[in-house]
């Protein structure tokens, strides 16, 4: 099965409602504002990164405005040592996915439940659709934040809100 159809799947599983679009592969927000896919609502950016050691691996989500200081905001907030991006074998081995891929959902394919997820509180208030890819770059999984919420808490990876 493919990373996408894993991801539909759960989600249907699971009882989530959600709408997809296909697109072109895009690697960056500007690649996406291109393609117009912002009228659907609000596509988060995500970042892979790893601590210092290596031994503790994040997906960081947030809104698409935003701009993080990794050391001094992210770092900080979860008290963790020092945060660089995780490489492109990193990403593989711990969620299956390849760069432009990373979102939340890359944890249906964290058995081991390793990795953490850390997502911008202002998700918590967000009003409308949160878009995110289904670990492919080429279609948008569009759901509420609730529904984001019972994916990850069903997956049983450890989950954070931070300000970012």
């Amino acid at each position: 099965m493919d990373n996408r159809q894993k991801v539909l799947d759960t989600l249907d599983r699971l009882g989530i409602v959600y709408s997809v679009i296909d697109h072109p592969p895009v690697h960056t927000i500007e690649d996406m504002d291109a393609l117009g896919v912002f009228t659907a609502g609000e596509v988060c950016k995500n970042l892979f990164l790893r601590n210092a050691n290596g031994k503790t691996h994040y997906v960081v989500s947030m809104m698409k405005n935003k701009h993080p200081d990794i050391q001094n905001g992210i770092r900080a907030q979860l008290g963790c040592s020092r945060l660089s991006f995780g490489s492109d074998e990193r990403l593989q081995k711990q969620l299956g996915l390849l760069p432009g891929a990373v979102s939340p959902f890359g944890v249906v394919n964290d058995d081991d439940h390793d990795v953490v997820v850390v997502l911008d509180k202002d998700f918590k208030t967000h009003k409308g659709l949160l878009g995110f890819h289904p670990n492919v770059n080429t279609s948008f999984v569009w759901l509420e934040f609730d529904g984001l919420m019972r994916f990850l808490k069903a997956m049983g990876n450890d989950v954070y809100f931070i300000e970012m």
